[in-house]
């Protein structure tokens, strides 16, 4: 009988001890939960940036995301800005222990560390070059936008020094990656207040991920579409539930490729072995922050 209490009682004690750190879990889910995969995302496509629709709008470059049938391109897009002051930081996958990290983009007062990617557009790797702020406006530096004077007057034209020996490489370290840190003031910036992938994004991300013709392993890396002037203007079939970046916060287990699908384009100097993505939670990425003005970031 005494036996049958304590055992009894153990699995209570166990129960407990699992609902408390499943809530710590819970509370402490906002520390990173970030997409790795196995095999290195393709070089970056070289696009048109469509004009400009509308003032207040910041460009947003296109990037590689994984799907169950492997990378997919989401075209670049101009984005109605947040707030009066936000800028965009792009998303980056990074090299780290023996995988390629996705560390998603996101709104701040400045720009912060973006591994380093020539996303192009002003995204040179180093801040955004593309515009800045003055008081409630948006200028736009027409050097690497695409402008129509006649509706955007609010411009200037300063050209931009583009790093060409890091020209379309689309993740951070590893073999033939971008070699860059973060910058004192990118990680001083690591303290801002960031807005996440806002909805019409996230919208966006679910259009591309239903679109056959953007699959890394249908276009070969040169998906016909790689920019809209506007988000979310291009599904061609139903999407998941969430988009790419969400699914990276809510996901915690495997993520395996769909059945039959065709493995991601091979590059030299990948690690051999199944592009099965997992799931795996991460410290704070880092993301640091640096205005349109950076000055030449810190490489390895």
């Amino acid at each position: 009988m005494d036996r049958s209490i304590s055992r009894m009682f153990v699995r209570r004690i166990g129960a407990l001890l699992l609902a408390m750190v499943a809530l710590t879990a819970a509370s402490t889910s906002n520390a990173g939960v970030y997409l790795s995969v196995t095999i290195a995302p393709p070089m970056l496509p070289v696009y048109e940036q469509p004009l400009i629709p509308g003032p207040g709008t910041i460009w947003t470059p296109g990037y590689w995301a994984w799907g169950p049938d492997g990378y997919y391109w989401v075209p670049g897009t101009w984005v109605v800005a947040p707030y009066v002051g936000a800028l965009w930081t792009p998303g980056y996958w990074g090299w780290g222990e023996g995988v390629y990290i996705w560390h998603a983009g996101y709104w701040g007062r400045h720009v912060g560390f973006y591994g380093g990617i020539n996303y192009g557009c002003g995204y040179t790797g180093v801040g955004y070059h593309g515009g800045y702020w003055e008081g409630e406006h948006f200028r736009y530096n027409r050097a690497v936008n695409h402008v129509n004077v006649t509706s955007i007057t609010n411009t200037y034209n300063t050209p931009v020094v583009n790093n060409t020996s890091v020209a379309r490489v689309s993740y951070n370290g590893g073999s033939g990656g971008v070699r860059a840190q973060p910058t004192s003031q990118e990680r001083i910036a690591e303290r801002d207040r960031h807005t996440a992938l806002l909805p019409v994004q996230a919208r966006h991300e679910l259009a591309a991920s239903s679109n056959h013709a953007l699959l890394a392993s249908v276009n070969n890396g040169r998906p016909a579409l790689a920019a809209t002037a506007r988000p979310e203007r291009f599904a061609a079939g139903p999407g998941p539930v969430r988009s790419f970046s969400q699914q990276a916060a809510v996901r915690s287990g495997p993520v395996p490729p769909r059945s039959g699908a065709v493995n991601p384009i091979p590059r030299a100097g990948n690690p051999q072995g199944s592009p099965a993505a997992r799931m795996r939670r991460e410290g704070p990425p880092p993301h640091g922050g640096s205005d349109e003005r950076a000055g030449e970031r810190q490489r390895s």
